[in-house]
């Protein structure tokens, strides 16, 4: 992840275009920092072409008087001019296709501890990191540059293109690098007085608040080598004077002054924060202290990077490699919406594209394409497919579910036998399941039972059963069943395989199916008899109860829930059924959707988070057709009157539609794959229900002694913690985990993943702790997630029984 020092300032020169004058701009730069008598890093990571053309000897040979100072650095040389993913494939004595081509990780990890060994060297510095043609010139592995070095988001300058059409290319090379989150805080270009091409971007980027500084061009080169070289030390000795003064001193004070506004701002950032903002499932009585506040300074991928305030150095000629900026790997997925990790470059393309075309348009009795393709594929073949028949869009989960209860209690009202009567119309309820959760708008708060989620104006209305639940306890796969029930079935049952437990068709014929249909029927005759209120609706969160604790439930008992509140001999009018799949659809769980899984459409379901890969909001709901005629007529009043001002806006529509192509190009993968595998009983099938995380990591925690259980699918992989019952208050899972925030090896902090080289920022739910990968997280970061947990917990579970 990214660096940052308080004693040695760096910058990454990216050019508009090739042969713009990078190294010449760089070697100004460089001589500048050095002659304010500083050490003086530079570093080409990649170098191609014949080694006496070689950027890093131009730099050291140029460095002017106090070259001393100056060390210089390339790490990937190759001799063939080209492109560095040709010139790695071309490599000398190396039989074509037979060539080792480092990885975008190996690259990084190369820079990055460069980069720590410069910090390790001096009290204070400069570090200059020159790249290789323009912005999107590829990288050894063919990557370009400008997303290959994103991960590590150095401060950069941009070197302008001086020549015919350089305008161009450098508002396009400028623009390349926002869209990717690049902190720019120069562009620097030559001052060619035919094209003057400095005037005019000058005024470009000033009236964007960029500073844009020119140097005059170097003189001709000549083919008297001696010659030459003595034009180009005058040259540089003419426009890096020794008076401290003139242009390219006036950059490197800019540069300086930029890392210390930055640093200044990173500082003060947790105070500001706790004067002016209300952060939302937060007891501020416990955020003790400006240490409590986790300042995200950027983040990839799976990770964040994470400010932490470091003490000034004790003295002035005090080093240390010890970055500011720290990875914490993102446990739970910044709140179950991140699908393929942060700052993924085609989401903020396709979010730049629709905000370029369209910006927000209104959207009733219009349509744009960005929302019509999105709601044909979730329509006709996503969730929705076979039978769905309209998306109803919204900007977040809660809302969505708002929308869906409307849905459902309309088409009841109209179709209740016998007719309801105004007062029965606002006094319907719904079914659900206790721990049950839907938001935190007061009508999806009113369709669950209430908890330490409601607030003043909570109204319960309904009824909800206490689900059996689904977990791995001692290493058995066990479906333990509530005590209401224990009088007709045993209270814990044991599968061999998640493929055994999630076969809801070849359950339903079991005893226990048999079980929970009696012990339903029966409970809800007696509620009908009991009250006057009428159900209408079933809501459920498919498989997992998300923000009740991450409690899986068995399917079976769903789907037989699902069955009986459609039997005509109980329900008069059968109920509308509601999937609330905001936290597991879209492959959250490994499944696109719970539907096939239990083999019961519903009428209405729900969608969000993952859906725009966690980029912005957004939401739809799925209804059948039955549902939408409900609505149908010639009256307004009979319309569905619920909209947002930003309803099926255009930006998260097309992020949408972007992300589920990304996701179904995951879905044939290799990773998927093998981690499929892994959960079947059968070495050479793929499990259809299955976890990304480790079986045997899951076998393993399940057998520690402060462990009640644990459970995976998917993403998902949860550890409940014995001995406290005091539900969503208790700090048990908080407290035990808490190391596990710290990076272990501070020698290595900002490493891009070297072994124990990051933080886990992870989320609780009382005695409940959880983690998430997203859709594309390596085996290898999951694996390292997984050992840091074990190696924190059974350290824990060792004290206790000490």
């Amino acid at each position: 992840m990214s660096h940052l020092y308080r004693h040695l300032r760096i910058h990454q020169v990216f050019g508009a275009n090739t042969d713009v004058g990078k190294t010449i701009i760089t070697t100004a730069l460089v001589r500048a920092s050095a002659l304010k008598n500083s050490a003086v890093f530079y570093l080409k990571p990649i170098s191609t072409g014949p080694l006496h053309d070689a950027d890093d000897a131009h730099i050291k040979r140029f460095a002017g008087p106090n070259q001393s100072l100056v060390e210089t650095r390339c790490l990937f040389r190759y001799d063939e001019p080209v492109s560095p993913h040709l010139a790695v494939k071309m490599a000398s004595g190396a039989p074509k296709n037979a060539v080792s081509v480092p990885s975008d990780r190996t690259f990084l990890n190369s820079v990055a501890q460069y980069i720590r060994s410069c910090a390790r060297k001096c009290p204070a510095g400069h570090i200059y990191i020159e790249t290789a043609g323009g912005v999107h010139s590829p990288t050894l592995s063919g990557t370009t540059q400008v997303d290959s070095y994103r991960p590590l988001l150095f401060p950069t300058i941009l070197v302008g293109d001086s020549k015919l059409g350089g305008i161009s290319s450098t508002i396009s090379s400028y623009e390349s690098l926002l869209l990717r989150g690049y902190i720019v805080d120069a562009v620097i270009l030559f001052r060619d007085h035919y094209y003057r091409n400095y005037e005019y971007l000058s005024s470009y980027f000033t009236a964007r608040g960029l500073r844009v500084l020119s140097v005059d061009p170097p003189p001709p080169r000549l083919d008297n080598h001696a010659k030459n070289a003595e034009n180009t030390e005058a040259y540089y000795a003419k426009i890096v004077s020794g008076g401290l003064d003139g242009d390219i001193f006036e950059a490197v004070r800019h540069l300086d002054d930029c890392h210390t506004r930055r640093i200044e701002e990173l500082d003060t950032m947790p105070r500001r924060t706790l004067d002016t903002v209300w952060w939302p499932f937060v007891q501020h009585g416990l955020v003790n202290s400006e240490t409590d506040v986790t300042v995200i300074d950027s983040a990839w991928g799976d990770f964040f990077s994470v400010y932490e305030r470091a003490p000034e150095p004790p003295s002035e000629t005090a080093s240390s490699d010890n970055s500011l900026l720290s990875p914490q790997f993102d446990s739970s997925a910044s709140w179950w919406t991140q699908g393929l990790g942060h700052s993924t470059p085609s989401l903020a393309l396709a979010a730049a594209s629709a905000a370029g075309r369209y910006g927000h348009v209104i959207f009733p009795e219009a349509t744009h394409l960005p929302a019509l393709k999105l709601a044909e594929r979730l329509v006709k073949d996503g969730p929705g497919k076979g039978w769905a028949s309209r998306a109803f869009f919204s900007d977040n989960g809660s809302t969505g579910t708002e929308v869906a209860l409307k849905m459902a209690l309309r088409a009841f009202s109209i179709k209740a036998v016998p007719a309801l009567t105004p007062v029965e119309r606002k006094n319907l309820g719904v079914v659900g399941l206790k721990g049950s959760y839907h938001g935190d708008t007061i009508g999806a708060m009113d369709a669950t039972k209430k908890s330490i989620y409601s607030c003043e104006w909570h109204q319960p209305k309904g009824f909800w059963f206490e689900p059996p639940t689904v977990s791995i306890k001692r290493g058995k796969l066990v479906v333990s069943v509530p005590n209401p029930m224990f009088t007709s079935v045993a209270s814990t049952h044991h599968f061999d395989t998640l493929d055994a437990l999630y076969d809801v068709e070849g359950r339903l014929s079991s005893p226990l199916a048999e079980a929970y249909r009696l012990f339903m029927r029966q409970t809800l005759q007696t509620f009908n008899r009991s009250n006057e209120q009428r159900l209408a609706a079933l809501m459920l969160e498919p498989i997992v109860m998300g923000a009740g604790g991450m409690i899986f439930v068995d399917p079976l008992f769903q789907r037989v829930l699902v069955d009986i509140v459609r039997d005509p001999s109980l329900f008069s009018t059968p109920l509308l059924v509601i999937y609330d799949e905001v936290f597991t659809g879209f492959y959250r769980l490994g499944l696109e959707s719970a539907i096939p899984l239990l083999g019961a459409n519903p009428d209405i379901s729900v969608y969000a988070k993952i859906l725009t890969g966690g980029t912005l909001p957004l939401a739809v709901t799925l209804t059948s057709d039955r549902v939408f005629q409900a609505f149908y007529s010639q009256s307004k009043a009979d319309a569905l009157l619920h909209g947002h001002s930003y309803t099926a806006h255009p930006i998260g529509c097309q992020v949408a539609n972007e992300t589920l192509d990304l996701i179904s190009g995951l879905l044939q993968k290799e990773p998927w794959k093998a981690a499929q595998a892994k959960w079947s009983a059968d070495a050479k099938s793929r499990s259809t229900i299955w976890s990304f995380w480790d079986p045997s990591f899951a076998q393993a925690m399940s057998h520690l002694d402060i462990v009640e259980e644990v459970m995976t699918l998917g993403t998902v992989f949860t550890v409940k913690f014995n001995g406290d019952n005091t539900g969503y208050a208790s700090h048990c899972a908080r407290k035990l985990l808490q190391s596990i925030k710290d990076v272990v090896n501070h020698g290595s902090r900002s490493s891009t993943l070297a072994s124990d080289s990051f933080g886990i920022h992870f989320r609780t739910l009382g005695n409940t702790a959880y983690f998430m990968t997203s859709l594309n997280t390596s085996r290898e970061i999951i694996e390292e997630v997984e050992n840091r947990i074990w190696a924190t917990l059974n350290t824990q579970n060792k004290g206790l029984l000490q």
